[in-house]
C-alpha cells in the first residue's frame, strides 16, 4: 500500500470491467461501450480509434497496431498484426542513392496504415456492436472537438516542427502547438469514419480517401498505388512465450520487438535481482547493460516473419546466458561492442478487461511525434513514417523491400500464472518498450509491486551510448552510475507510459495507469 502522505496514485479497482490507458476520455468511452451491451474488444477498438484525436502526435488512422487478446471465458492468446507494408514499388537501391538511411519524415518512410484494417476484422470476429457504434464517439470528439490534456499539449510542442504542408494546417491553431484546455477538432477525419463505419475497411482502403492518400503520397515522390491499400490484410499468427519468476508473458512475435523483451528477461534470470535495490545504482545497471546486448541482436536479426529465421534464436535459453555472462556488474560494455559478434555471427496503449474475462491487450502508433508529418491533401489522415523501421544495408533481413513489414517497436503484452490469464499490459515509450515490459515484470515478480506501483518507479534507458536516468533516482544513485562509467543524462521527457489489469481470483479486477500520461484506469 502506498504512502498516503506522498503524491501518488491510487489502484483502480472494480469487478465487472476495466479499462487503463493514457487518456481518461478514451478510457470513460471504452467502459461505456461495456456498458451499453459492448465486449473487450468493442471496447478497445473505440478507445484506440478516439486516442488518436486525443493524442494525434502519438497515433491516428495512418498508423499500425499489433494485438493480444483472450475470448471470453478463456486462457487462449491470440495474437493479431495489424501492421502495414512497404509499397510494392519502393526500390532499395534508389533509396541508397538518397542516402545511408530512409529519411524520417519522407514519403519514402510511410508505409501502407495497417491498424484501420485489423480493427474492421477484429469488430467482425470479437466484437458484439459493429463499427457505427464503435467509432460514434470519435466521430462526435472528432467534430465537435477534445481539450487537449497537459502531457499531450507538451508533446506536441516538442513535435509540431516534424509536421509539414496541409498537416501544419490541420495539426496548429494559428500557427502554434495548442494550449492545455484549448480545443483540438479534425472534421475532415471524422468524415473518413463515417465511411469506415457505413462501408468498413473498403471506405478507407478503396474509393476516395484511397485515392486521396495515394495522391498525396505520390505528389510528395511516394511509390504508394491504390492496389497497394487495397490489398492490406491483418493477420492473426501465434504469440511467442517466455517466463520469469513463476509468470509466462506472452509477446506478439516478430516483426514487433517482443522477442526482445523475451531475451531480456532470460538474461536477468542470471542475476540476483530480487536482492539488489529496486531504485538503486546496481539493478540500473544490470538492465541498461543487458538492454545493450539484447538491442543490438534486436538490430541485427528483427524484421518480417517472412524474412527473419533468428528467432528460436532470440528466445533460446542458452543465447541468454552466453549474453548474461558478458555483463560485469562493476563497468559498462565497450561503446559499439557487439555482443551478437561475440557469440553469432511515439505509441498509444489501451487495456480492456469485461465482465465475461474477454482480456484485449492492444498498441497503435504512428511512429515518431506526428508519424511522417504528412497529411493526406482532402481528408487529412496523418501518415506513420514506420518504413524508416528499415534498415537500407544490402543482405539484411529487415532491408527494405516491396510488399515487406518493417521491424516495429511497439508491443502489447499479456502475464499469465499458474496457466490463467493474470494480467494484460503495455509499456508505451518507443525504443524503450522491451526494456519497459522486462522492468514491469521484475517490479512485480521480484519486488512484489502492484501494477500502480510497478508502474509509478523511476525509469532508466540505456540508448546511443547514453543513459538516460529519469529524477525519479536519486542524485547518488546517478553519481554511482557514473562512477562506473555510465554516461547519464536527463531524458527531455519520462521515459514512456504504462497501462495494467490484474485479474484477481476472486473476481476483483485491480487496474493500473501511468501518472506520465494523462490517462487513467476506469472501471464499473
Amino acid at each position: 500500500m502506498r504512502d498516503f502522505h506522498q503524491p501518488g496514485r491510487s489502484a483502480v479497482y472494480a469487478t465487472n470491467g476495466m479499462c487503463a490507458t493514457s487518456h481518461p476520455l478514451a478510457a470513460k468511452v471504452a467502459v461505456q461501450m461495456m456498458e451499453a451491451g459492448g465486449n473487450a474488444m468493442d471496447a478497445a477498438i473505440a478507445g484506440a480509434v478516439l486516442l488518436g484525436f486525443c493524442e494525434p502526435q502519438m497515433t491516428g488512422l495512418g498508423g499500425d497496431c499489433f494485438v493480444l487478446m483472450t475470448p471470453p471465458g478463456e486462457d487462449r492468446v491470440v495474437a493479431l498484426n495489424g501492421s502495414g507494408r512497404a509499397p510494392a514499388g519502393i526500390d532499395a537501391d534508389k533509396l541508397r542513392a538518397k542516402g545511408d538511411a530512409i529519411a524520417l519524415f519522407s514519403a519514402d518512410a510511410v508505409s501502407v496504415p495497417g491498424a484501420v484494417d485489423a480493427f474492421c476484422q477484429l469488430s467482425k470476429d470479437w466484437g458484439n456492436l459493429g463499427l457505427k457504434a464503435v467509432l460514434a464517439p470519435s466521430i462526435h470528439y472528432a467534430e465537435n472537438g477534445i481539450p487537449v490534456a497537459e502531457r499531450v499539449a507538451s508533446d506536441w510542442v516538442g513535435g509540431m516542427g516534424n509536421l509539414s504542408g496541409v498537416a501544419r494546417d490541420m495539426f496548429l491553431l494559428d500557427g502554434k502547438a495548442p494550449q492545455p484546455g484549448q480545443m483540438f477538432t479534425a472534421p475532415k477525419q471524422a468524415e473518413v469514419l463515417r465511411r469506415i463505419a457505413m462501408e468498413g475497411r473498403a471506405g478507407f482502403y478503396e474509393g476516395e480517401v484511397a485515392e486521396d492518400m495515394v495522391a498525396s503520397l505520390n505528389a510528395l515522390g511516394g511509390t504508394h498505388t491504390l492496389d497497394d491499400f487495397a490489398n492490406t490484410a491483418c493477420e492473426y499468427t501465434a504469440p511467442i512465450t517466455g517466463n520469469y519468476a513463476g509468470l509466462d508473458l506472452f509477446e506478439h512475435p516478430p516483426n514487433g520487438q517482443g522477442a526482445t523483451a523475451i531475451l531480456l528477461l532470460n538474461m536477468l534470470k542470471h542475476f540476483d535481482i530480487a536482492g539488489m535495490d529496486p531504485w538503486g545504482s546496481e539493478r540500473a545497471h544490470i538492465e541498461a547493460e543487458a538492454t545493450k546486448l539484447a538491442y543490438d541482436v534486436r538490430n541485427k536479426f528483427m524484421a518480417d516473419p517472412d524474412y527473419m529465421d533468428r528467432l528460436d534464436y532470440m528466445t533460446s535459453p542458452e543465447t541468454a546466458e552466453k549474453f548474461a555472462a558478458m555483463i560485469d556488474p562493476k563497468r559498462v560494455l565497450p561503446a559499439g561492442f557487439s555482443g551478437v559478434e561475440a557469440t553469432h555471427k511515439d505509441t498509444i496503449y489501451i487495456t480492456v478487461v469485461d465482465k465475461d474475462r474477454m482480456c484485449v491487450s492492444l498498441i497503435f502508433s504512428i511512429f515518431k511525434d506526428f508519424g511522417s508529418g504528412i497529411a493526406s491533401d482532402k481528408f487529412g489522415v496523418l501518415f506513420q513514417n514506420r518504413g524508416a523501421g528499415f534498415t537500407l544495408e544490402k543482405g539484411h533481413p529487415n532491408e527494405v523491400g516491396p510488399g515487406k513489414r518493417p521491424m516495429h517497436t511497439i508491443i502489447p503484452a499479456i502475464l499469465k500464472k499458474d496457466n490463467k490469464v493474470y494480467m494484460p499490459f503495455g509499456v508505451m515509450g518507443g525504443q524503450y518498450q522491451s526494456t519497459g515490459h522486462a522492468r514491469f515484470v521484475t517490479n512485480v515478480t521480484d519486488f512484489g509491486l502492484s501494477p500502480q506501483a510497478a508502474i509509478n518507479g523511476p525509469r532508466c534507458f540505456a540508448e546511443l551510448n547514453k543513459l538516460n536516468v529519469e529524477d525519479g533516482y536519486s542524485d547518488t544513485v546517478k553519481a554511482e552510475l557514473s562512477a562506473i562509467g555510465h554516461d547519464v543524462q536527463k531524458p527531455v521527457t519520462a521515459i514512456g507510459g504504462a497501462q495494467a489489469i490484474l485479474l484477481h481470483e476472486n473476481g476483483v479486477l485491480e487496474g493500473g495507469s501511468d501518472p506520465r500520461k494523462d490517462g487513467c484506469a476506469l472501471g464499473y
